[in-house]
């Protein structure tokens, strides 16, 4: 059986449009924290990885994280109970035995670990209340095997692994002259140690004697019994508790559950788990893997103590541009350098933002705090997060520090920083193939402003052609990819890298107005043209906010 209950890892991961500093942070601060902590930290990504840094992983060979959507609790959060399979060839009073030992209501049915079906104590009682004919033990294929051990008895002679296939069971009460008449060929007879009655069963070519009140079998009716392959069982019960007991070695396939089950997967969500359990009767509800790889039980009480998923986020502490059930998830740190804002945890937990250009800055200073040297690798990917961010130090948001250590990360990873931003550049301008939606979302945060919901998209370019071809292409669908995603206003930003400027696209009632406003613009002006602006961060957002919060 499979244990999935293993030791949880945390998570360290970026906002829903990841852009290369929110992918190569995540991927170098989870690095930092297993070696730190001994604890598995797993890099992981909430959303689709962009051209730019598709380009960054590949140009140094690391793998992009993986996809995280949801944080919700999980079957795989709950501590399952771990019972083994059983095969469906055991006696019932086996699986009742097992019942009993493990205080449990069911057994789960398996073949080479894959689950056939449920046996339960309903099942289990229905099989001794029902009154079935003497013939059951031959339509279930009862083994002779489990007929002695169920009778606490011993095989003398004949195969323990056969199989009771054809007749009936009888019980030799009456007096030999009168077996004939009620015994036939290939029943099991249960009678006493009277020689007499044994040598007429094995004359009638049953298939089965079952002796009572006997501690060993008279060496000539065992060597008949063997010459007919009659299977010889002995048991120190008497008639009436062998014959009470028999019906008890039945298989419990015939009994069990196997159309119908209800089960779960371990990637189910608790939700939707506790409704479907909340509409059945069932004490603990069998889980399943992808190939049907029985995994352990799960109860309502255990739903109680699920173990919430780790998470620790970076380059962003805002609540919508955070991976989905944030709110289920706990929080152990957020690493950022944007605005605080409305992330919200049920204890306190460590957390670090600074006024850099870059979380990858703050990383690095972790690194460098903790007296750890970065491989190359992850040097690399850090220097090409702050190149990214700062646009190779032009954006009003780089900071002294972030080109100090952008340029010591550079040294490490032995990379031309100028070739580096240039080539990074020209992959995220890429937009080939793209839709005028996944150009839209390619970088972009949502924000909430006095009950607005709003989103600010970014794409820089060195082209100036190639922005004009990009407006151009996204400027028919602006208004429905808005209320596609239910926001009130949408910001476009096209940002030249060489002139630094931008020329921004506005979409929704007032957005325009609100934007010539804060920028004192006049009311009548046709395109906004943005000098100097090239920051989202800090030269856009705080704009748009103090906007909307008059």
């Amino acid at each position: 059986m499979t244990d999935i209950n293993k030791d949880k890892e945390v998570y360290v991961v970026g906002h829903k449009n990841p852009d290369t500093d929110s992918i190569c942070s995540a991927i170098a601060y989870a690095a930092l924290k297993t070696k730190l902590t001994g604890t598995k930290h797993t890099a992981k990504r909430a959303g689709q990885v962009n051209e730019e840094t598709q380009y960054v992983l590949k140009h140094f060979h690391v793998k992009a994280p993986g996809y995280l959507s949801d944080l919700r609790l999980q079957v795989r959060d709950v501590d399952l109970r771990q019972i083994e399979g059983f095969k469906s060839s055991v006696s019932i009073r086996t699986a009742w035995e097992q019942m009993k030992e493990n205080n449990i209501n069911a057994l789960p049915i398996t073949r080479d670990g894959k689950l056939e079906g449920l046996i339960t104590v309903g099942d289990i009682a229905r099989s001794y209340m029902n009154v079935y004919d003497s013939a059951i033990l031959s339509a279930a294929r009862t083994q002779y095997r489990n007929i002695a051990t169920t009778i606490d008895g011993t095989i003398v002679t004949g195969n323990e692994h056969g199989y009771l296939l054809d007749g009936k069971v009888s019980i030799a009460a009456s007096g030999p002259e009168a077996m004939a008449e009620f015994i036939e060929e290939n029943d099991l007879v249960i009678l006493g140690n009277r020689e007499e009655a044994q040598r007429v069963a094995i004359d009638l070519n049953v298939s089965c004697m079952v002796i009572c009140n006997v501690k060993e079998v008279a060496e000539d009716i065992r060597e008949l019994a063997e010459a007919k392959q009659i299977v010889v069982i002995m048991t120190p019960h008497d008639t009436f508790t062998a014959a009470r007991l028999v019906n008890q070695s039945i298989p419990i396939k015939h009994f069990m559950t196997k159309e119908g089950l209800v089960t779960f997967g371990i990637n189910d969500y608790i939700d939707d788990v506790k409704e479907v359990m909340a509409k059945k009767k069932f004490r603990d509800f069998p889980i399943v893997d992808s190939e049907n790889n029985m995994l352990g039980f799960i109860s309502r009480r255990r739903l109680l103590y699920a173990k919430k998923k780790q998470v620790i986020l970076v380059d962003h502490n805002e609540k919508n541009q955070a991976v989905d059930g944030i709110d289920e998830a706990e929080v152990l740190e957020i690493i950022d350098h944007h605005r605080l804002s409305s992330i919200e945890t049920m204890g306190p937990v460590f957390f670090r933002n600074q006024p850099v250009g870059c979380t990858a800055t703050i990383v690095y200073q972790m690194y460098l705090e903790a007296g750890v040297k970065p491989e190359p690798k992850m040097a690399a990917l850090l220097c090409s997060a702050i190149l990214s961010d700062t646009l190779m130090f032009r954006s009003p948001t780089c900071t002294a520090i972030d080109e100090k250590l952008a340029r010591e990360l550079a040294a490490i990873a032995d990379i031309n920083v100028e070739k580096l931003a240039k080539e990074m550049f020209n992959a995220g301008s890429n937009l080939r193939g793209k839709t005028p939606e996944e150009i839209i979302f390619l970088d972009f945060k949502q924000f909430s402003v006095n009950e607005v919901d709003l989103g600010i998209g970014q794409v820089n370019s060195m082209d100036e052609d190639e922005l004009a071809a990009i407006k151009e292409k996204i400027l028919p669908h602006m208004d429905s990819v808005m209320e596609k995603h239910n926001l009130d206003m949408i910001f476009f930003m096209l940002t030249n890298i060489i002139k630094e400027s931008t020329e921004l696209i506005c979409c929704g009632t007032g957005a325009k107005e609100e934007i010539l406003n804060a920028y004192d613009m006049p009311l009548d002006t046709k395109d906004v043209y943005l000098n100097g602006v090239v920051s989202r961060k800090k030269q856009l957002v705080p704009m748009v906010v103090g906007a909307l919060q008059q």
